[in-house]
């Protein structure tokens, strides 16, 4: 570091940590003294300028020695403990005089009070210093030499208006000054301000300031503080100067040799930090590669890191799956490969949520309806994924917590990336405005491995108002539930009647031939049963204690819900469910035929939906006849309305001619 045109700090070779620091003052010269600011606090002092050619002689020698291996020989040392000597460029006295080389350019004056006439060193400095005179170069040239100080800016009123007018363009500067490893004092050239610069998207360890005025440095705060100033101080660089929150002014620091904040987080000298990240103008997701990096190898600050998915095999981390479910706005249900079923919440985002209690305590509070923007965000899931093969990176893990005080218990939630397409879904549900990122502690490091892009994603969303973000008011769904109640049934009964086709979702599988559909046109919820057929009956809650679940209960809900939970049907006559129930042995038939083999002795295989003439004949039967007469039933609760569609009827086993006749009005749309 050069402190002045006569003044220098040398350093040797970094050996296990930062080197020791020693201080040479040129010996028989003098150059002029450089500006002060003034001391804090002490409102009777003032700001020092520059002397006359001051600036200059300290940048001949910046660019001259910063960053060059000097040798040096100290000629005397006084009590306080400051050494004077000469200073020559290279690894001996064979080079370049500093000293001399001032003189020579007119930037320093020669002592020459304390000349002896026998020292030919000081003697060859008067001779520079005449030459330099009989040349007006320098000091020596005509004027006062006003046109060399500085008119140095320490302070700036607005901040903000200062950054925003440079509109993030690159400007030449000088580091004056390392306070750690990412902050720093530039000079800000040509207009020389002096300001305190933060590098965007990281932090540094730093040294802590006592009660008694002490600093003590933070592990690693002294090794990326010299990482930092061995590369950058008094450097010339060009600063972009990104943002100006709470007055503190954020930017990146370029140098023809690298970018300062990626090398800082490569090496583990630095962290990311998500609330500066977001101005970061040379891509976030570098920094993110870079930290990444220096956690793998486990260097300095991470030297204990521990991944949050360290525990999992490779498989487990990244796997492709099928949607069967849309638990939320943040949770699906997915189906492995393996045939294993597993919940995954999308990483760092929370669904809508309802701000304070719900008010209506009359009312039975109905989440997906009720919470503002809860709906479309489950929509935009369910159109975009349900039956769908997805990608899945698993972030993290969140371990179970306990009940505590207003907030409920929580099991372990496996967290993840999903994407579709290339696309991350937990983006574009927040690009949208229909999820919120969640904010975490600094050192908390489980979360989403694109939280960056989340953070982008809700800047714009916010940006143009888009739902949870909109000023507009809020929509409201006013569903109606008639899935319990008759007589609402009864009274709805007709409107359906009179549209003859009805589009629906199927909500809920209560087993293989009970569903709840959402019918969207009627804004209503009804419970929808096969007719003609019964499915085994699951476990449930009864008066009398639990009932017991018959065989193939599971496995029948578990075939209905993987062909139609979540998915848009359509209220049509149709027996595509319930023939594919039937193949598949899970309902009941009434009758019992002579030769069977299963459980109803029809084989499982698919029905294509057009004819059951390329179906296999059941045993004893030559062929199949197409009926125009049916019996198909819609029943809501009890109320039975009779419509006409296809059937096929066998010529014999009349059993399975009936059972062949149970229709339902559903036409999944895969």
């Amino acid at each position: 570091m050069v402190l002045s045109g006569c003044a220098i700090i040398v350093r040797g070779q970094p050996r296990g940590g930062p080197p020791p620091e020693r201080q040479i003052n040129l010996s028989n010269i003098r150059a002029g003294a450089m500006a002060r600011r003034a001391a804090q606090g002490q409102p009777d002092t003032k700001d020092t300028p520059d002397e006359p050619w001051a600036f200059q002689a300290r940048e001949f020698l910046r660019k001259k020695l910063i960053g060059k291996e000097v040798c040096f020989t100290v000629e005397i040392k006084i009590a306080s403990g400051r050494e004077y000597g000469m200073v020559y460029l290279g690894k001996d006295t064979t080079g370049e005089n500093i000293a001399e080389s001032l003189v020579t350019e007119g930037l320093a004056t020669v002592r020459r009070e304390g000349i002896r006439g026998n020292n030919p060193e000081q003697a060859r400095l008067c001779e520079h210093e005449d030459q330099a005179k009989a040349s007006k170069k320098g000091m020596w040239s005509e004027g006062s030499g006003t046109h060399t100080i500085r008119d140095i800016k320490y302070t700036i009123e607005n901040p903000r208006n200062f950054v925003d007018s440079l509109h993030q363009k690159p400007i030449n500067a000088i580091i004056e000054h390392v306070r750690d490893g990412s902050v720093v004092r530039a000079l800000l050239l040509p207009d020389y301000y002096l300001v305190t610069v933060m590098l965007s998207g990281i932090k540094c360890p730093t040294f802590k300031r006592e009660a008694d005025g002490t600093e003590t440095p933070e592990p690693f705060a002294a090794e990326a503080k010299f990482f930092t100033e061995s590369r950058l101080l008094q450097r010339d660089v060009q600063i972009i100067l990104e943002s100006c929150p709470n007055q503190i002014i954020l930017g990146t620091i370029l140098h023809p040799n690298g970018n300062i904040t990626e090398l800082l987080l490569k090496e583990g000298f630095a962290r990311c930090v998500d609330w500066s990240m977001a101005v970061y103008t040379q891509g976030a997701e570098k920094l993110r590669a870079a930290e990444r990096s220096a956690k793998e190898r486990k260097v300095r600050i991470w030297k204990d890191y521990v991944a949050p998915t360290a525990n999992l095999d490779q498989k487990d981390r990244q796997f492709v799956a099928k949607v069967m479910q849309v638990v939320n706005a943040d949770a699906m249900v997915v189906k492995l490969n393996s045939g294993e079923y597993k919940t995954i919440h999308l990483s760092s985002i929370r669904p809508p949520r309802i701000e304070g209690e719900n008010k209506d305590k009359d009312k039975r509070f109905r989440p997906l309806y009720d919470i503002p923007y809860m709906f479309e965000a489950r929509e935009f899931l369910r159109k975009k994924l349900i039956g769908k093969k997805v990608n899945v990176t698993v972030d993290y893990i969140r371990a179970a917590t306990s009940a505590g005080e207003g907030t409920p218990a929580f099991p372990e939630r496996t967290c993840a990336t999903v994407t579709i397409g290339g696309i991350n879904i937990a983006e574009a549900l927040v690009s949208k405005g229909l999820a919120t990122v969640i904010r975490y502690r600094q050192d908390d490091d489980q979360r989403s491995s694109h939280y960056d892009e989340l953070l982008a994603a809700e800047a714009r969303a916010i940006k143009n108002g888009k739902g949870l973000h909109s000023k507009k008011e809020v929509p409201i769904h006013r569903v109606a539930d008639i899935s319990g109640e008759t007589q609402k049934a009864k009274q709805f009964l007709p409107f359906l009647q009179r549209a003859g086709r009805s589009e629906a979702v199927v909500e809920y599988v209560f087993s293989g031939s009970r569903l709840k559909l959402y019918m969207p046109k009627e804004t209503c919820l009804i419970t929808f049963l096969l007719a003609g057929i019964e499915c085994p009956r699951s476990s449930r809650n009864m008066p009398g204690g639990m009932q017991v679940a018959e065989p193939f209960s599971d496995e029948a809900m578990l075939f209905t819900k993987e062909l139609v939970l979540q998915r848009e049907v359509s209220n049509i006559a149709g027996d595509i469910l319930a023939q594919l129930l039937l193949f598949h042995s899970f309902v009941c038939l009434h009758t019992k035929p002579k030769h069977h083999s299963g459980l109803f002795g029809i084989l499982s295989h698919c029905v294509n939906g057009n004819s059951m003439q390329s179906q296999r004949p059941l045993p004893g039967q030559k062929k199949w006849k197409k009926s125009l007469e049916v019996n198909c039933h819609l029943i809501i609760q009890g109320v039975i309305c009779h419509c006409v569609g296809l059937s096929y009827t066998p010529r014999k086993h009349t059993g399975y001619g009936r059972a062949l006749t149970a229709h339902s009005f559903l036409t999944v749309r895969v």
